[in-house]
């Protein structure tokens, strides 16, 4: 039954449309039931990579991931994280900042919408690294787009071809922007490509460990690395957020639903081992994410819709989709 694994998502639906009923009435039910489905429709191929990444963790993990993952997902990436961007930005304290969220919502919109050529960079050069880490993997047996791939493979014989691609296209995008945007924009996808590479290390240092058998670290890497990864798909939904409410509450309540369904469509995809059955799934995926990095290099110039943003992720699913399908039917069980 489908309804076993978005049960929570269903009482967190109820609670949520509630308390923005009690916050705002009829018009703020119906702002955060659009913000929900807004990130739901965003966040589909977050749920594919999310799933590839869980299935390789094991069972406490996964719990922690649905359970403290989505308090950091709710309270931490779509509350306080867009509130920290802005005090520190503006020099202004954390509380001031909130008391500014809640009384002058659309000063405090303003001010986060001017830090969007550092959030854009920073997230698009992390998903970018994402993305070409999985394009340049020499090691990777399957491949969707057949010779095409296998030749981009093949360049990841070179010593960290994708941090040097990463910093050319970091290098190239910034070259677009006003001169007082360059710098700001340089230092912050540094720092997106500088993270992704610690927290890589970092992954890979525990894992030798635990291959070792000394400790089990690996499943919190990889519990961060989870975090890290839905912050950077949730800056854009979270700016874009304010297109429809500036109301930073109702925001969160809304955004919050739409995580715990991607939360919960993660679990399942992963429970119903969907990824190795539909094996071009985790590929269509990581093309999202890559559109998604560049469609955020794009954003520091000029806007681009969140909806035109969401219809590429999904295009490139249900392209893998019917790519896998496509697959099995030719190769019957071999596949």
């Amino acid at each position: 039954m489908l309804v076993h694994y978005f049960k929570y998502s269903l009482i967190v639906t109820v609670t949520g449309l509630l308390l923005a009923w009690w916050w705002g009435g009829n018009v703020a039910l119906f702002l955060a039931a659009i913000l929900a489905v807004m990130e739901i429709g965003l966040s589909f191929d977050n749920a594919v990579m999310n799933a590839a990444v869980l299935r390789r963790m094991d069972a406490v993990w996964q719990r922690y991931f649905l359970t403290w993952g989505m308090v950091i997902a709710v309270f931490g990436m779509r509350l306080l994280f867009p509130i920290a961007i802005v005090a520190v930005v503006t020099g202004q304290s954390l509380a001031e900042v909130t008391l500014l969220a809640l009384h002058d919502p659309g000063e405090y919109a303003r001010r986060l919408t001017s830090t969007h050529v550092q959030i854009s960079a920073f997230g698009g050069m992390y998903l970018m690294l994402v993305f070409f880490s999985f394009i340049f993997n020499d090691e990777k047996e399957l491949h969707w787009l057949g010779w095409m791939e296998r030749q981009l493979g093949r360049l990841g014989k070179l010593e960290s071809i994708e941090v040097i691609m990463a910093l050319v296209t970091l290098i190239v995008a910034q070259g677009f922007l006003p001169a007082d945007d360059k710098l700001p924009a340089l230092l912050a996808g540094l720092w997106g490509i500088i993270l992704y590479v610690l927290v890589g290390s970092v992954s890979a240092l525990f894992g030798s460990a635990q291959q070792l058998g000394k400790g089990a670290g690996a499943g919190f890497v990889s519990f961060i690395y989870l975090q890290l990864l839905d912050a950077s798909f949730s800056f854009d939904g979270v700016i874009g957020a304010f297109a429809i409410s500036k109301d930073i509450v109702i925001i969160m309540l809304g955004l919050s639903i739409g995580a715990m369904f991607v939360r919960s469509l993660t679990v399942m995809l992963v429970q119903k081992g969907t990824l190795d059955e539909y094996l071009f799934l985790e590929h269509g995926a990581h093309y999202a994410i890559g559109s998604l990095a560049l469609i955020m290099l794009i954003g520091m110039v000029s806007h681009v819709s969140e909806l035109a943003t969401g219809l590429i992720g999904l295009g490139f699913i249900l392209l893998s989709l019917w790519s896998s399908i496509l697959y099995r039917r030719r190769n019957g069980n071999d596949a």
